[in-house]
């Protein structure tokens, strides 16, 4: 016997966990894990960072050692 979603076993006892939640796959799309997105992207970031580096070193004369050693 079921009552509000519980099921009523035959000792008049409620059981309200007896009935199991549906299962599903939570679609995260193409922008978690190692997808073509991910990789532009890495990409990109990467090509920024190096030249900043040489823009860095173009303009101060030093590169990223020589500058932290003048900290």
């Amino acid at each position: 016997m079921q009552y509000k979603g519980a099921i009523i076993d035959e000792a008049g006892k409620m059981n309200n966990f007896a009935i199991e939640p549906k299962v599903y796959v939570d679609q995260q799309g193409d922008r978690t894990g190692f997808t073509p997105y991910a990789e532009l992207i890495n990409g990109r970031l990467a090509m920024i960072g190096f030249v900043s580096l040489i823009a860095l070193e173009v303009f101060t004369g030093h590169g990223i050692f020589g500058l932290l050693q003048n900290l």
